[in-house]
């Protein structure tokens, strides 16, 4: 009786699965995941973009220039002076060259605003210029 239950203590000790293996695998996926992910950099001041029906979504849009109701223009969460505008998107572009430029303006902004900040971006090697809009 006694073998008969070492038996079965060691069959039971056999039949265990090691989980820590998996673990290891699910982590490093998981680092693998947060590291190759991309994020998106957001303006740091909000806008009241007009509506458009025939608004697309951009994938690859990491250099967004927001202008405002006041015609400050913003980019990377700092106010920048229009004559700065063009060095600004060149430097961002250096460090990302498949990036457009997402321009948000406000709907009380100033066109002339946007048609020079539009003008910068082209003048710094940027032709991918969009305005950014609400879809209808």
């Amino acid at each position: 009786m006694r073998q008969m239950m070492q038996m079965v203590a060691q069959q039971e000790e056999e039949s265990e699965i090691n989980l820590t293996p998996m673990l290891d695998v699910v982590f490093i996926m998981l680092i693998f995941f947060i590291v190759t992910a991309t994020f998106v950099k957001e303006s740091g001041i909000d806008v009241n973009r007009p509506d458009a029906p025939t608004a697309v979504v951009q994938e690859n849009a990491n250099i967004l220039v927001a202008i405002n109701e006041r015609n400050e223009i913003w980019i990377d969460r700092r106010r920048v002076d229009p004559r700065s505008v063009r060095a600004n998107i060149e430097r961002m572009h250096a460090e990302n060259p498949q990036g457009a430029v997402i321009i948000q303006a406000d709907e009380l902004s100033q066109t002339k605003i946007l048609v020079g900040v539009m003008d910068s971006a082209r003048q710094a090697g940027v032709f991918n210029v969009s305005i950014a809009a609400n879809e209808d």
